[in-house]
């Protein structure tokens, strides 16, 4: 008899835990909306913004160089130290900036004759490279290449570091402009709204190289400055924005 009574109380114990079971399943799958399901999958228009600030640029940076020609190493090199120590020397009088050591060479020179090879001295070369106001780099170079440069390799023209920090700050906030305008666009021509940003990617506000220019030294300098006109330096930014809709 007590068995009997254990049994049925075992089978019913059983019974009402896979009754509640299913309830709660039943009310699990009764709160799950299809719609509300749907609404919560957030969809996003992912779009790419370009910046661009143009500013002037107001610096000039030169590479100079002495060369010399003789007929033994010693003599060559000699040379192109004192005349590389009188152009340093004006350099520093005029404060450029960002004066460095570009490149020393010495190499020696040869002549072929009935295909015979013969040694007829040694080429020196010294290079140092400065930047100076473009207003002032005309006149210093005329002045340097009175002082002993023979070489003027070239020259760039750049922006102020503190335009350019400023003119990428720009370029990234017409960027940020530029895509909100492509999800604007986009999401009207669809009939949609647009919704809060939901991701932000900052691919850079980036200043191109400097532009270089060749100009070719004189022997003397002339009456009038070289002429030395700088440009426009481009900054370029993007920014990529996730916005829902």
């Amino acid at each position: 008899m007590n068995s009997n009574l254990q049994r049925n109380t075992r089978i019913n114990f059983r019974n009402l835990i896979t009754a509640l079971c299913l309830t709660l399943t039943l009310v699990s799958f009764a709160g799950l909306d299809p719609v509300q399901a749907q609404e919560q999958r957030i969809r996003t228009l992912t779009v790419t913004g370009r910046g661009v600030e143009a500013i002037q640029t107001t610096q000039t940076e030169v590479r100079l160089g002495v060369e010399v020609q003789g007929k033994t190493a010693t003599e060559v090199q000699q040379e192109a130290a004192r005349r590389s120590s009188a152009v340093v020397e004006l350099l520093r009088s005029r404060q450029v900036e960002k004066l460095e050591t570009a490149g020393i060479t010495l190499s020696p020179n040869y002549s072929y004759e009935n295909n015979q090879q013969r040694l007829t001295g040694y080429t020196a070369t010294n290079t140092v490279s400065f930047r100076i106001n473009t207003q002032s780099a005309g006149t210093l170079l005329d002045d340097a290449v009175s002082a002993g440069a023979t070489r003027i390799q070239g020259v760039s023209f750049v922006a102020a570091e503190s335009a350019i920090e400023q003119a990428q700050k720009q370029a990234l906030k017409k960027a940020t402009q530029d895509a909100q305008a492509q999800a604007d666009a986009v999401l009207s021509a669809l009939n949609l709204k647009r919704g809060e940003i939901q991701g932000i990617q900052v691919n850079g506000a980036i200043a191109p190289n400097p532009v270089y220019r060749q100009f070719a030294a004189r022997a003397v300098a002339a009456e009038a400055a070289t002429p030395v006109v700088g440009g426009e330096q481009q900054i370029e930014a993007s920014v990529t924005l996730q916005i829902s809709y």
